[in-house]
Formats: C-alpha cells, structure tokens, sequence
C-alpha cells in the first residue's frame, strides 16, 4: 500500500521547502532514538518521507506514482539507516558530516539535540558527568527544611592549576595541531562519497592554546579524583523522590570543559499517625460514643504540636475536620497546606448494666 507522506510529515501537498523543513525538524527531534521517549519506528518513517519529499525530483516522481516509485532499495532509495544514524550522532564527537540530504544539513536539525556541530558551524563544549547523590530525611524534616552534609569523591578540577593544566608560573602556546583555530578537519569516505568532518582538536581540547608546560599534579588534564563535602540546604516542603540541583557540582572532564552538574535527591521517612497528599497532612482520632453524641473539646497531634479541636453535638464516625494552615509548606512560598482529621467513634463491644440501662434509656428517647 503507497504510503502518504504527506500526511506522516503533517503538511499539505502544496507545502513549501521551508515548511517542509520545520516539519521535518520538529518530528526528528521528537521521534530520535537517542531520546529518552524517542520512537525508532516512527523515527524511520518520517526520515523516509523527507528523504522522497526534500528532494524536487524524487518529489515529482511520488506525486504522480505513489510511494511505491523507489522503495525496493528502502529509504527511499537514499542514504541507509546505518549511515543517516552515524551521520546524525555525528556531533556526540565534537565533530559531524558538513554534508546533509534533501538539501538540509544534518547539524542544523541534529546539532542543538546532540550539543555539537556539524560542518565547523557550531563548537561542542565538553561537559563532565552529572552526578546523583541520595539523601534520607525524616518526615518533618521534609516538612519544614533542614541543612545537611555530603561527601562525596568524584572528577574535580585539579586545585593547583585551577582546571587549565598548566603548570603554575608557566604561559600559554599556540597549537601546532591546529594552529590555534581548536578543530581539526579530515576527509571521510562513506556511502554518499568522500564527507568531511570537523572535529575538536584532540590536542588542545578545542582551546586553540596548550601550555608550556604541564601541570605536574594533573600531568595536564586539568582534574584530579578527590573528595569534597558540600552543605545542601533542603527547602521546607520537599517531597519523597524529588530532587535539588547544585549547578556546577558535577564531575569536571578536564581542560577546557563546562563542570556537570549534582543532583541530590531526597528519601522521605514516614511517621506513625501522619500521612502526607501533596501539602495537606492526614491523621486520625478516635472519640468515645458519648463525646460524639454530646460534644467535646479533644486534644490532637499535629506537627506543630497538640492542638485542641472541638467536637460538635453529633459527630458521625469517618467525619472530617480541617485545621487550616497545619500541613506541609508549599515549597518557596510561604503559605501552608491544611490538616484532615477523620474521627472515628470507639463503640465498645461490652458494656456493665448501668451503662447498658443508660443506653436503653436514651434509644427509648430517640
């Protein structure tokens, strides 16, 4: 059956280049394997109707014959899967094809997904590792703030060097590699012939400059492996699985590279006779009949301490109560959510004869 590409791509038949273009971009960037939601299916077709439809010729052909004109070969007819995938991940190496297919460079659709550039046009700046850390909190410490402590031992910039591999006192040179221009070119021979990729200097790590001499603590990477602690100040509010962001307390990965990033998430403990939804925070009391027949004044546990919550004449058991302004704090703001609290009535199983008598007296009223 003829497929209609058109339709995969969402366009009309009469759409132009350009929105043909912005189509194909915004479905290849969605659908990319290499995304955490990406769909490798859908990835194929929509690369296959912008393969037929990007090019004016083979356009023609499908208008007039269908889809079926060049698909014996797959893809149709173009560049292989194998090939578009590697030339797609080009820029996950600082480097890419400075080619493209259907008259689109493939940095300019792939090189803001990936961080890097393709055909010299956009530099990829190393970035360390981000890192995720695990803290436990008890429940009110979740509930109203708390500072705490970690260590950890990871990639650091190196301390002597300040991260630039060069050895204190010592200058700067131009890169004999690549004459301080940071990037290196080579020429490819791939499917669709000879490509040429540019790619980060391996030599000056894109900087354009090396030192003189290298920093003897780091032999020049500008890292070194130690241990840091860091204070994390834990806002009021906080919820079981979320996490803080400590920019910039990553791992390094060396010379000329942008430091990761920490991530510090939180375990939250429970506490017997409280249970948290979101900001509002749900406990339960028990009354004794009498109290929900005639009233009363009970003490209750909050997380503020005991408060007094009155009872009406009447009460039913699994009636609800609300305490505004006792639940979790909303987080960097400063209002609060509320506190339920369900009673329930305590109706004894056995009663003495003068309690008994008492009762048969009141059903006899009611």
């Amino acid at each position: 059956m003829s497929k209609d590409y058109y339709k995969i791509l969402g366009i009309e038949k009469s759409a132009s280049k350009d929105e043909l273009k912005k189509a194909f971009r915004r479905l290849a960037h969605k659908y990319h394997p290499d995304k955490k939601d990406g769909n490798e299916d859908k990835f194929k077709e929509v690369n296959e109707a912008y393969q037929v439809l990007g090019d004016e010729k083979k356009r023609q052909q499908y208008d007039q014959y269908g889809s079926d004109f060049a698909q014996q070969g797959g893809f149709g007819g173009g560049m292989g899967w194998e090939d578009f995938m590697n030339a797609t991940r080009g820029g996950g190496g600082g480097g890419g094809f400075s080619g493209g297919f259907g008259g689109v460079d493939l940095g300019d659709i792939f090189g803001e997904m990936f961080g890097g550039g393709f055909g010299g046009r956009r530099s990829r700046t190393r970035r360390g590792n981000d890192i995720q850390v695990d803290v436990k909190l008890d429940f009110r410490e979740a509930v109203f703030g708390v500072e705490k402590e970690i260590s950890l031992t990871k990639n650091n910039a190196c301390d002597v060097c300040d991260g630039s591999g060069t050895e204190p006192g010592s200058s700067m040179k131009t890169c004999a590699d690549c004459n301080g221009q940071g990037q290196v070119k080579q020429v490819q021979q791939t499917i669709l012939g000879a490509m040429q990729s540019v790619g980060v200097c391996p030599a000056c790590n894109g900087a354009g400059e090396v030192p003189e001499q290298k920093c003897k603590h780091c032999d020049g990477i500008g890292m070194a492996r130690n241990h840091s602690e860091y204070k994390i100040k834990i806002p009021a509010g906080i919820d079981d699985g979320q996490s803080i962001r400590l920019e910039g307390k990553g791992e390094s990965a060396g010379v000329g590279s942008m430091t990761g990033d920490l991530f510090v998430r939180v375990h939250v403990k429970t506490e017997k006779g409280f249970e948290r939804d979101g900001y509002n925070i749900y406990t339960e009391t028990k009354i004794s009949y009498p109290q929900a027949v005639l009233g009363d004044k009970i003490v209750i546990d909050t997380l503020d301490g005991e408060k007094k919550l009155v009872i009406p004449a009447g009460t039913g058991s699994h009636q609800q109560f609300k305490l505004k302004g006792l639940g979790v704090p909303h987080v960097n703001r400063g209002s609060r959510g509320d506190q339920y609290i369900k009673v329930m009535v305590d109706v004894p199983k056995k009663v003495n004869r003068k309690a008994k008598n008492l009762l048969q007296d009141l059903q006899k009223e009611l």
